[in-house]
């Protein structure tokens, strides 16, 4: 898959997002289509928002879009940051102005842009460590680190331009626009070829697709290079958050996190990193599967350790936004109807949150669901519990209570069970 790189690059992206991020993933293979191209151009936008932060917190997110620029303006602290710049070709000079800190405290405000590139941010709270700004209706972004004790971030640079922003201030970004520098040839490179992928057909698009996945590989490398060489540098735990976190399988981040001097330990990624590292290891496969309490629409309460007598569960999480996410398209009536519900007991998690609308997704279908929905948070909460980074997502879990399975492809989920129950 092709990711985004907007800790060191600014660009759109074709592909969604860094793998921490809630995402619609692009199904393997031929499958590619034209649904499917409009499915990962339609997920890209504002999801850079945060660093593992689940839907439950992305409404949270857009509720405080109304109410924190009065914090941002009205508060009479001193200011601990000027972040000020010029960045011209904006198609619109409304910004927003994303500050993350940890345990995912978020400060979200607008900022309007002088129509010459012009602006200035002050931030007047020092519990941050980042500032993302999004343009042109946030389909665009760039990312600065900040730092107690520097004072003044400059940005400049044009946005159409193939050439990476420009960053000074604070060693965090100084020495991240030193690599862009050394990077440059293969990041403009990898931008072109995203715009291409955008404005491609879904014939043209499996080319590109492949040549975007041989430039990201030496990026990859050059990121590798740089993490052995600076084991000691800040920018270092960027590059593995960037480019070799996975949720899914931690082998790698286990690895290069090794790597990292003792002197980064308090360094706020590699605690946060460390800490979905923990999460990551909660789900992996083979792992006692996080027990759960539940209700669904019905009224029903599911506990996993009821239900595990002798019988396999399939958590399948889902959500009404996503396309590839329906009950068909993950052959979830399939399964139902082909298998015993002695055996196999099925559970879905739907972000929906109007418990209304879930119910009527489901009035003429047949089948009578374990439908949870996210009315009282409890969907967002077992969503971080399982630590759920695409959707879908399947969960097998077997009677012993261990995950057999983890993917969203309904297919490979058929046909375990079908291995697995054939003789019951």
């Amino acid at each position: 898959m092709i990711y985004a790189t907007p800790l060191l690059d600014f660009s759109s992206t074709t592909e969604p997002f860094p793998p921490h991020r809630i995402k619609a993933p692009a199904p393997k293979g031929p499958q590619k289509d034209a649904q499917t191209l409009k499915n990962i151009k339609k997920s890209i936008i504002f999801d850079r928002l945060v660093n593992n932060i689940i839907y439950s917190s992305m409404k949270v997110l857009f509720s405080t879009l109304i109410i924190l620029p009065i914090i941002l303006t009205s508060c009479n602290n001193d200011v601990v940051c000027h972040i000020e710049g010029k960045i011209t070709s904006l198609e619109n000079t409304t910004v927003y102005a994303v500050f993350e800190g940890e345990e995912n405290n978020l400060l979200v405000d607008t900022v309007t842009f002088h129509k010459a590139g012009l602006f200035k941010i002050k931030l007047k709270e020092e519990n941050y460590r980042q500032l993302t700004l999004f343009f042109n209706d946030k389909s665009e972004w760039f990312t600065v680190y900040l730092d107690p004790r520097t004072r003044r971030i400059r940005i400049t640079g044009d946005i159409r331009s193939t050439t990476p922003l420009q960053v000074k201030g604070g060693r965090i970004n100084n020495d991240l626009d030193a690599l862009r520098k050394e990077m440059e040839p293969l990041l403009k490179e990898e931008r072109e070829i995203r715009k291409s992928i955008i404005e491609s057909t879904p014939e043209a698009s499996n080319e590109l697709i492949s040549r975007a996945a041989g430039v990201k590989a030496r990026i990859e490398d050059h990121a590798l290079s740089y993490i052995h060489k600076n084991t000691d540098n800040p920018v270092a735990a960027i590059l593995i958050k960037t480019y070799f976190y996975d949720p899914e399988d931690n082998r790698c981040l286990d690895e290069l996190l090794s790597l990292l001097s003792p002197s980064l330990k308090d360094f706020y990624l590699v605690r946060e990193l460390d800490r979905q590292n923990a999460r990551a290891k909660r789900t992996a496969l083979g792992a006692s599967a996080p027990g759960f309490i539940l209700h669904s629409i019905h009224g029903d309460t599911l506990r996993l350790d009821s239900l595990l007598h002798k019988k396999y569960i399939l958590l399948s999480f889902t959500a009404p936004w996503c396309d590839i996410c329906r009950i068909a398209d993950l052959h979830l009536d399939e399964i139902y109807r082909t298998h015993d519900s002695e055996r196999l007991e099925q559970i879905l998690i739907s972000l929906d949150d109007n418990m209304q609308n879930a119910r009527k997704s489901l009035k003429d279908d047949t089948i009578r669901w374990n439908l949870v929905a996210d009315s009282a948070g409890q969907a967002s909460a077992l969503l971080n519990l399982y630590n759920v980074s695409s959707l879908p997502r399947c969960f097998l879990i077997n009677p012993e209570g261990k995950i057999i399975l983890k993917t969203e492809n309904g297919v490979e989920v058929q046909q375990t069970l079908d291995k697995l129950l054939a003789n019951h």
